[in-house]
């Protein structure tokens, strides 16, 4: 029996750029009326995530920067940051490579410039943002750095290839075409799972996993059911025990339905 169901939020129940759909709301709140936790596991920042938490109506833990940080009710149950050593060799990698990044510190963004990207992020992403140079930022928790390019997502392709032979020491992770993400090694979503695995005392076989990109590999390898969305990548679907329809025509749902008795 499934007692645990870690999701993906963008592009596996939610529309990128969009919204819920009627049919994923009521699929969720009756996995929660029955006693099934849901808990969303995303590389959203905290902040943004937990407000998508509310509107689910869900009271379980959120799993934000891709398992970097989990908070229940306000409560931190676990976190792992960037040190400041690395935050400083991204952010120079950033400037030669003249892309747009994203540093969030203590759950709070910033951007070195209000450009294109920081606009269109933070207006999918419902949140807000403050400009400011880095070398003017505490470094002391830096949940992680987004790297950006919504016209050429080929070259983020090709950094995730490339960059961890140049920062071994970091995880680093495409989260969708236009995303790359580099954040602690334990901040994967297969750490955080397997954190509320133990949290919660439950078997391999009891957690049902589900996504849509690459970054959803490490999701979806902690689960014991893995199911990918009918608009993954290739990658992610091969790594699953099922594919589902696609986020446009309620994939989740039709997901739960096939695995779980609600």
């Amino acid at each position: 029996m499934i007692k645990l169901i870690a999701t993906d939020i963008d592009g596996t129940i939610l529309i990128p750029e969009g919204e819920f759909t009627d049919k994923v709301k009521s699929c969720i709140k009756k996995l929660d009326e029955s006693g099934i936790k849901v808990v969303l596991v995303t590389g959203r920042m905290n902040a943004a995530a937990k407000l998508i938490a509310q509107e689910l109506g869900l009271k379980t833990p959120v799993v934000s920067y891709q398992g970097g940080l989990i908070k229940e009710y306000g409560n931190t149950l676990y976190e792992r940051y960037l040190t400041e050593v690395q935050t400083k060799k991204i952010i120079e990698w950033g400037k030669e490579a003249n892309i747009h990044l994203n540093l969030y510190n203590d759950d709070i963004l910033y951007s070195e410039s209000d450009d294109y990207e920081i606009k269109r992020y933070c207006n999918n992403q419902h949140t807000t943002y403050t400009v400011k140079p880095f070398s003017k930022i505490e470094k002391n928790k830096v949940n992680k750095i987004l790297a950006i390019d919504y016209n050429n997502p080929d070259r983020i392709t090709k950094y995730e290839k490339e960059l961890p032979k140049l920062f071994p020491e970091l995880y680093i992770i495409k989260s969708t075409p236009y995303f790359l993400e580099f954040s602690n090694p334990e901040a994967s979503k297969y750490c955080a799972v397997k954190f509320l695995q133990k949290y919660w005392n439950l078997r391999d076989d009891e957690i049902l996993t589900i996504g849509d990109q690459n970054n959803d590999i490490a999701l979806l390898q902690a689960g014991g059911i893995k199911i990918a969305m009918g608009n993954a990548t290739e990658e992610l679907k091969s790594c699953a025990d099922y594919t589902t329809d696609t986020v446009f025509n309620d994939g989740f749902v039709k997901a739960i339905k096939k695995f779980c008795n609600i």
